[in-house]
């Protein structure tokens, strides 16, 4: 039959770039890695060649298929599933450009993208250390494009095309006549909730974040390859900065939307596709510090290999939790059961990420070269030290709590959370924050390898009494309300609040005192600085916050029931219909419904 006003072409040339792109990061995989062991500089410098156009062969065809979904989702080619499922006529060019990545293969693209942009940089910039690290980044692509091929093995489809037709994926009267789409007046477009700019600008930066932990996973294994244990740190460090600041942007963003539109009550819910996306920042701020401390004492180097390896098989661990649907129950941004096939490329794509390179670290475990001198402390390295190890026991808390759904899949039992899951979170969380506050104050003032007996003490004092009272005052000023987990809890608050202004404070005054404000030197402590007052933020506003709709009484109350963000049990209150053009008292305010936006 010969269907009427298809756009054919535009699909068929976008699925030969999908597989062109497959085909290039495969043979960029095995260029590369073969030029990482050959010590003939003539073939050695032959296959980095190869392998460099077939990097960017894939660049290019993974660019183009960009703006062959856009050009697709934004002129309503219906005929195409995609389109049909994320795109309609009303939406804006920015929500049409969103669009892209609300769904899975759109979101396994956007990372493609953000693997191509950093690819090119390594091939500029890493010189000696381009073919290893490039191997793991083209494997990487090698992955994800597998995951967007939707190709047929006998009865099994390999991943999901972006260019299936809608007449193949739905069964409907409709697809028998030959003017069908005369019949498809729209598409499902956006998610209501994912209207918003956030979704604009979120993703591509948490991807970005994501996509970069591979850099210093790639030195690390660059490492491991070439035999040089320790030099690979110095170059991996700005990498790993990088992406911390960038995931952890990202993170903050997600933050800002959830409280703009999800009502989860405040930025953070525990949810678990949140969790899984700080776990891997806070592995990665470990590994940084691990890093650092090589750097000035030679200690630390196996960690910083560790840290290196878990930040990126942490986030692989989070796109099995989002994208597998397993999270479908428990969390609002999980994505839909994709299939069994996809499901085991995913699958395959964190084991092969997490199981080798492990194994590697451990086989080399005795050549890594390392301190025997134990470490005093009274030194820098000994509290960073501990500071990373607290950081990534609080990771391991967190995700092993988010697991529990893999853990009933896997295993048939019957795990359940908590009745107040965001409490379960934060009791640990808070002594964690405690904990980390106290060092991030005092382990700047330690030296190196040494401390001069009584400079510590000479140093924090002043920090520690404005800190002392800056808690006093707000504590008279702008006291905490939240008393609904009792006393002790309370008080865990005030104490972290204290650890996390005397943070703030001491790093300051560590810039200016002893920095004497030079802030090119400084880069340490204005992050901490940064760090710091954000907890702080943090903690003032959780713990004064107030529901308003408390306060009226002439609102449609909501039946009580459970959460189904928080698994929390609601109160009745908590919720309030609203009926349109009719005022209401919220607190100090009078809200009218007026429209949707």
């Amino acid at each position: 039959m010969q269907f009427e006003g298809e756009h054919l072409f535009i699909g068929q040339l976008g699925h030969f770039l999908t597989i062109l792109a497959f085909v290039a990061s495969l043979l960029s995989t095995i260029g590369y890695f073969t030029s990482a062991y050959k010590t003939d500089l003539t073939e050695k410098s032959s296959w980095l060649r190869f392998s460099r156009i077939a990097f960017i062969t894939q660049i290019i065809a993974v660019l183009a298929i960009f703006v062959i979904i856009y050009n697709i989702c934004s002129h309503h080619y219906f005929e195409y599933m995609y389109a049909y499922k994320h795109a309609s006529k009303e939406l804006e060019a920015k929500y049409l450009l969103a669009c892209i990545w609300e769904g899975q293969e759109g979101s396994f693209l956007l990372w493609a993208l953000s693997h191509s942009i950093l690819g090119l940089f390594i091939m500029r910039k890493a010189k000696e250390w381009e073919a290893p690290v490039m191997t793991v980044v083209s494997f990487a692509q090698f992955f994800l494009l597998l995951m967007m091929l939707g190709i047929y093995v006998g009865q099994v489809r390999i991943g999901s095309s972006l260019f299936t037709l809608t007449r193949n994926e739905i069964n409907g009267p409709i697809f028998s006549q030959p003017n069908y789409l005369t019949f498809i007046k729209d598409g499902v477009g956006l998610n209501v909730l994912l209207r918003n700019y956030w979704m604009v600008i979120h993703p591509p930066i948490l991807f970005l974040g994501f996509a970069s932990t591979i850099i210093p996973f790639g030195y690390a294994y660059a490492g491991l390859q070439t035999k040089r244990f320790g030099n690979w740190v110095k170059p991996a460090l700005p990498w790993a900065l990088f992406s911390a600041c960038v995931l952890g942007v990202g993170i903050m963003m997600g933050g800002k939307w959830a409280y703009e539109s999800l009502s989860f009550g405040g930025y953070w819910a525990w949810d678990p596709v949140e969790n899984a996306s700080l776990v891997p920042w806070m592995i990665l701020v470990a590994g940084i510090h691990t890093m650092v401390i090589y750097n000035a004492t030679g200690h630390s180097l196996k960690a910083s290999y560790l840290f290196a390896f878990l930040t990126l098989a942490f986030v692989l661990y989070s796109t099995f939790l989002t994208k597998t649907g397993i999270l479908g129950d428990s969390s609002v941004h999980s994505f839909t059961d994709p299939g069994k096939a996809t499901n085991i490329l995913i699958g395959l794509f964190v084991a092969v990420f997490t199981f080798p390179p492990l194994i590697l670290l451990l086989i080399n475990g005795k050549k890594i070269p390392q301190e025997i001198k134990e470490e005093k402390t009274d030194t820098r390295e000994f509290w960073m030290f501990i500071g990373a190890l607290v950081m990534f026991i609080a990771a391991m808390f967190i995700i092993g709590k988010t697991s529990i759904p893999v853990y009933n899949k896997i295993f048939g039992s019957k795990l359940a959370q908590p009745e107040d899951v965001e409490f379960s979170y934060n009791k640990v969380i808070i002594m964690v924050t405690i904990i980390i506050g106290f060092l991030t104050a005092i382990t700047q003032y330690f030296k190196y390898k040494q401390t001069p007996s009584g400079l510590l003490l000479k140093k924090i004092a002043l920090p520690t009494l404005v800190a002392a009272g800056i808690t006093l005052l707000l504590a008279i000023f702008y006291p905490f309300t939240y008393t609904k987990q009792g006393t002790g809890f309370l008080i865990a608050i005030y104490v972290a609040a204290f650890a996390s202004i005397y943070a703030v404070v001491a790093n300051a005054a560590y810039i200016f005192s002893g920095l004497k404000g030079n802030l090119k030197a400084a880069g340490g402590s204005v992050a901490h600085f940064g760090f710091a007052l954000m907890i702080v933020g943090i903690l003032i506003s959780s713990a004064n916050k107030e529901v308003i709709s408390n306060s009226n009484v002439n609102g449609i109350m909501f039946p009580a029931g459970t959460d189904p963000m928080t698994r929390q049990k609601d109160n009745p209150q908590d919720n309030l219909t609203v009926i349109r053009q009719v005022p209401v008292k919220m607190g100090n305010y009078e809200v009218t419904y007026l429209k949707i936006r």
